[in-house]
């Protein structure tokens, strides 16, 4: 049994999903909490039937004079290997509290935000948006590899056969053509390393002799 398989397939933040955190004593980065529910729904199904989010117990406490917390204890649950699995954490979030300049504010979404607080830190325990919560993220060369990491996950499945079909029609319009069309092809770099070793030659004479002379495309289909 591997430990870490669900963490792994997890870990991994899209660039694209994160945002800078405010209005905190403190500096760092935090995943957009719908896009983490967006993996969790790709991971283990819809929400509701694969995995969820209950609110066990939440409440206000008042911290000063004039600031109020709110706090609400969080539980994620979700189904693997036909087992309904659980985690708790507490979220919190100030609903009432004095700024600098002396003006008292009331955060009217304070409870939903401390139960996404909770979901977040729930899902952080098995894995989600672990680079970020790991240190990770204040590494730009592994930021610029979770970009592309997240873009070969998100590639729609490669058909090789259909590849082939669309880039001997682009053969037919010449060399420039076809090059332009095989470094945008969607696949990963991998399969369309593999795809252009295996059916690069027959492509590229096909294309050489639509430049040279169009009526000899009929070299595509060779």
């Amino acid at each position: 049994m591997d430990n870490m398989e669900l963490w792994r397939s997890v870990c991994v933040t899209d660039p694209a999903a994160v945002k800078p955190i405010t209005g905190k004593p403190y500096q760092g980065n935090s995943p957009k909490p719908y896009w983490l529910i967006q993996r969790a729904t790709e991971t283990f199904g819809p929400c509701g039937q694969g995995w969820g989010v209950e609110v066990k117990q939440e409440s206000f406490y008042r911290m000063t004079e004039t600031d109020v917390m709110h706090s609400a204890v969080v539980r994620v649950w979700y189904m693997r290997d036909g087992q309904r699995c659980t985690i708790e954490q507490m979220g919190q979030t100030k609903a009432c509290y004095m700024t600098g300049k002396e003006k008292l504010m009331v955060d009217e979404d304070a409870g939903k935000k401390s139960i996404t607080d909770g979901m977040v830190k729930c899902l952080s325990m098995i894995g989600f948006a672990g680079d970020i919560f790991s240190g990770r993220w204040d590494d730009s060369s592994y930021v610029a590899w979770a970009r592309d990491e997240t873009a070969r996950r998100e590639a729609p499945p490669f058909d090789e056969e259909q590849a082939l079909i669309a880039m001997r029609e682009v053969a037919l319009t010449g060399t420039e053509k076809l090059k332009a069309a095989y470094a945008v092809m969607t696949c990963t770099e991998d399969q369309r390393a593999a795809f252009w070793k295996q059916h690069g030659p027959s492509l590229k004479k096909a294309a050489a002799a639509a430049d040279k002379k169009p009526e000899l495309s009929e070299m595509a289909t060779a």
